[in-house]
């Protein structure tokens, strides 16, 4: 009985003249076989859609990890060294005030020409002049130049330069210029100071 009603809900439908305009008036049972199949066919197409997107994601992931472990292992090891860090950098903080405080500031640059001035007339040298010459900006500091002429013995100018050196402040000699002027000597010396660019 079974089988007769699956027959005839065939009856009529000529497979070799499979007609899709016609498809309206397909028997009941090859309507139900083409639903399947075009069910199966988009679910298995969205399926499949799914899969490989997601395929692709875990892919993608998977070669970020290797360089997630690296940032990791990273920060990790910034982290644990971050006090001795911290420990460095009060040490620099520490050095650079240090360093700070033996650069003159502008209101006290006038007196380092007096105590250059009175380190030369202690020495016994005869100050011909003591000039400080233009500003030169660099990066983090201005360099202040100091022109000194001055005329004595050798002894004298060796402990002029030494008194210098031996001022608190940051103060270096250049370009110095030795020559015999009637039983003495005359000396052209460049010396340098140094002032913060709080500017910046």
């Amino acid at each position: 009985m079974a089988m007769d009603a699956l027959k005839n809900s065939f009856k009529g439908f000529d497979a070799d003249n499979l007609d899709f305009n016609m498809a309206g008036n397909w028997p009941i049972g090859v309507k139900v076989i083409t639903y399947l199949l075009v069910f199966s066919l988009v679910v298995g197409a969205g399926v499949y859609l799914y899969i490989t997107d997601k395929e692709k994601n875990l892919a993608r992931e998977v070669s970020q990890e290797s360089g997630l472990k690296q940032q990791i292992s990273v920060k990790t090891t910034q982290v644990a060294s971050l006090d001795q860090l911290r420990e460095q950098m009060k040490d620099v903080q520490g050095r650079f005030s240090e360093l700070l405080k033996q650069l003159p500031t502008e209101k006290e640059v006038p007196g380092l020409l007096e105590d250059i001035t009175e380190i030369g007339r202690s020495s016994g040298l005869n100050i011909q002049s003591i000039t400080l010459g233009g500003e030169i900006r660099n990066e983090i500091f201005i360099e202040l130049p100091i022109n000194i002429k001055v005329s004595g013995t050798y002894h004298q100018m060796g402990q002029f330069v030494s008194g210098v050196a031996a001022i608190p402040r940051i103060v270096t000699l250049h370009d110095y210029s030795i020559t015999p002027a009637g039983g003495q000597l005359d000396m052209t010396i460049s010396a340098k100071t140094y002032r913060y660019d709080d500017t910046k």
